[in-house]
């Protein structure tokens, strides 16, 4: 099993409101070279959570971070232009809130963050650390 300190939340930088799914990203991520999808979990529009990569594979979500941590990507984080924005659902947050609770429980010792405080990106396109005190 893999040691696990970080979990890293993301977004999927697509519009507000569009519907996408795991499998979307997977192709997109294949398109970019990558295995399979990178995030080990998906959290859709309604709120539902998907699997992506097992976890007990490294992921493909943030560069020099992917063997020590868990990648949650949730669907949305652009307005309708295109710009950064926290587009999650009321659904999206409480999902996000027990997966990364449950994560937590699973790899006791591992701190949250954003993509944004490994790279130079807006994503996920809202205050991790303010949401996420643990």
């Amino acid at each position: 099993m893999r040691k696990i300190d970080k979990i890293i939340l993301h977004c999927s930088a697509t519009k507000e409101g569009q519907h996408f799914t795991a499998e979307d990203i997977d192709c997109w991520h294949k398109e970019r070279g990558f295995a399979k999808i990178g995030y080990h979990h998906v959290v859709y529009l309604d709120g539902s959570v998907h699997k992506g990569r097992d976890e007990s594979l490294i992921g493909a979500h943030c560069l020099g971070q992917n063997a020590t941590s868990i990648g949650v990507c949730y669907i949305g984080g652009l307005d309708k232009s295109g710009k950064p924005k926290d587009t999650r659902t009321a659904n999206q947050k409480r999902a996000l809130i027990n997966l990364v609770n449950d994560l937590k429980a699973k790899y006791p010792g591992s701190r949250v963050y954003g993509h944004n405080e490994f790279a130079a990106k807006a994503c996920p396109c809202f205050d991790v650390k303010k949401e996420f005190r643990y």
